[in-house]
């Protein structure tokens, strides 16, 4: 039916290269881009055999004049970028130029600012709607599932959401004292940030970890959470109607606070170059080349994610409660697709967006977050394609 180019080749786009050739009748051609050919060889040698046709190049994403000749000698109907989010730019004006439709898992960053904010990449829906194209943001689990989550409450359960708080639980153990499960350079900018929050109409400002809490998560019992400012919380505070509140806490254990807390206080998560033997070096950059390589965490990694959403709302008059959240074991994601449950839960939601992209469920030109489509099709494929997701109307809120 299709034809899809997957820039990136990291544990995010080993999964949703895998489910691409799984689902072979959408994706009967793809196309594997990184700047380091070899990986994308050794991946394409791995699948050969079935049904979808797999082709690899060497492309530096950095660069739109690399990427233009690329996207116009494959002609792919989508350009589904794994790359990192300091790309996400050069990879749209590629799109644009060749009039192919584009989705990414993570909003734009500049390098070196930790700022993370829609408008750069907003900035782009009159451009694609001129040129007949679409841009799917976000389309990963967290900015991307939850989206849809939400997007599924409003449509099915809620004449107004005014609470929302978006939970994103990692109860897995890989054994390092210190390690991030996906680039630890996106990770620990992350995390280092000062919190936000969205309420009555402004936003709210903390201190980086100064809000904890403790939640009890189905299958993978207590534990603390702490809250951060989150992307996808800009989107949805645009897109929700009669929001009051929106919160994002993520679980972290003791362990990675404590490391973490030491590098910062010595400089390490720094983002400012220093001198260093007469050259200059980044030293969040630094640490992130001796930090384990978190694709080397899949085979060690034992215990379960659980990342959903908790809306408060009125359906006709009445208050109601909602929770619906999914549960991933990274044993079995890694007997699945060589990858944690982590890259998992990312990796397959960007391929069944790009899927109702092809398929033109969810097609229109523009620049779009996923909770602005119909939330249908996407929950449906979600328990087709590895993540089932489950629903409690009496859930335990956050205080």
């Amino acid at each position: 039916m299709g034809k899809a180019l997957i820039i990136g080749c990291g544990g995010v786009a080993n999964v949703t290269i895998r489910k691409c050739c799984q689902n072979s009748d959408v994706f009967e051609e793809i196309m594997i881009a990184s700047r380091t050919k070899s990986k994308c060889d050794a991946l394409k040698a791995k699948l050969e055999g079935g049904k979808t046709k797999i082709h690899t190049a060497q492309v530096d994403a950095d660069y739109t004049d690399q990427l233009i000749p690329l996207i116009e000698s494959f002609k792919p109907d989508v350009v589904i970028n794994l790359a990192l989010p300091y790309q996400d730019l050069t990879i749209m004006d590629a799109c644009l130029a060749t009039k192919t439709h584009y989705l990414d898992t993570a909003n734009y960053e500049p390098k070196d600012t930790a700022k993370f904010e829609y408008k750069w990449q907003w900035a782009y829906k009159e451009k694609f709607e001129k040129a007949g194209i679409m841009a799917l943001l976000g389309c990963g689990f967290d900015p991307g599932v939850t989206g849809v989550f939400t997007a599924y409450a409003q449509k099915h359960y809620f004449d107004e959401i005014h609470y929302i708080d978006i939970l994103d639980c990692n109860g897995g153990d890989h054994g390092y004292p210190f390690a991030t499960n996906f680039n630890p350079e996106i990770n620990i900018r992350e995390v280092t940030s000062k919190g936000r929050y969205w309420e009555n109409g402004r936003w709210v400002e903390t201190e980086p970890m100064e809000i904890k809490r403790v939640y009890d998560f189905p299958q993978i019992g207590e534990k603390d959470m702490y809250l951060l400012y989150h992307e996808e919380l800009e989107s949805l505070v645009k897109n929700v109607r009669g929001l009051k509140r929106i919160r994002f806490f993520m679980t972290f254990g003791q362990s990675y606070l404590t490391h973490l807390k030491c590098l910062q206080n010595v400089g390490m998560t720094s983002i400012e170059p220093i001198d260093f033997n007469g050259m200059k070096i980044v030293p969040l950059q630094f640490l992130k080349a001796v930090l384990p390589d978190p694709a080397s965490l899949g085979p060690r990694t034992k215990g379960k994610t659980n990342i959903g959403c908790i809306f408060q709302g009125i359906k006709d008059g009445k208050e109601r409660t909602y929770y619906v959240y999914n549960v991933c074991d990274h044993q079995e994601s890694y007997k699945e697709t060589e990858s944690q449950a982590i890259s998992y839960t990312t990796g397959v939601p960007a391929m069944i967006g790009a899927m109702l992209m092809i398929q033109g469920k969810w097609m229109k030109p523009g620049v779009y977050n996923v909770e602005e489509f119909d939330p249908d099709p996407f929950m449906d494929a979600l328990n087709k394609w590895g993540l089932p997701w489950h629903e409690d109307f009496n859930p335990v809120l956050v205080d």
